[in-house]
């Protein structure tokens, strides 16, 4: 009788951490996607990404700022991105999500968003 209670104690310590390792769960690090801003062009233009994606543009021209600029109103235009600067941003909702830069709204690129 005895016996049985000793062994039992470390099945029921042994069984508890196996309870707290199950518990954990691990975070995912967002899927980051690259756009270059090179001669006046959002390179690539259009994009097919899935809920989560965070975008990052990087401005590669020598002399001249940009911006993104989404064309709804709900959405913000980033600051103005000098060269070699970026800007981050996270699509969570799916649709389509078009965008020109401010300065030069001849350039225009296309962030689809679906699972």
């Amino acid at each position: 009788m005895r016996l049985h209670a000793l062994l039992g104690i470390p099945l029921v310590m042994a069984a508890g951490a196996a309870l707290s390792v199950a518990s954990t769960t691990e975070v995912e690090k967002p899927v980051r996607v690259e756009v270059e801003i090179l001669d006046y062009q959002f390179r690539p233009a259009t994009l097919k990404v899935k809920p989560g994606t965070v975008v990052r543009w990087t401005n590669k021209e020598k002399r001249t700022s940009h911006s993104i600029r989404f064309t709804s109103p709900e959405a913000p235009e980033s600051e103005r991105l000098l060269p070699g600067d970026t800007w981050e941003k996270r699509f969570d909702k799916p649709g389509r999500h078009a965008y020109t830069c401010g300065p030069h709204p001849e350039m225009m690129g296309v962030i689809d968003v679906a699972p």
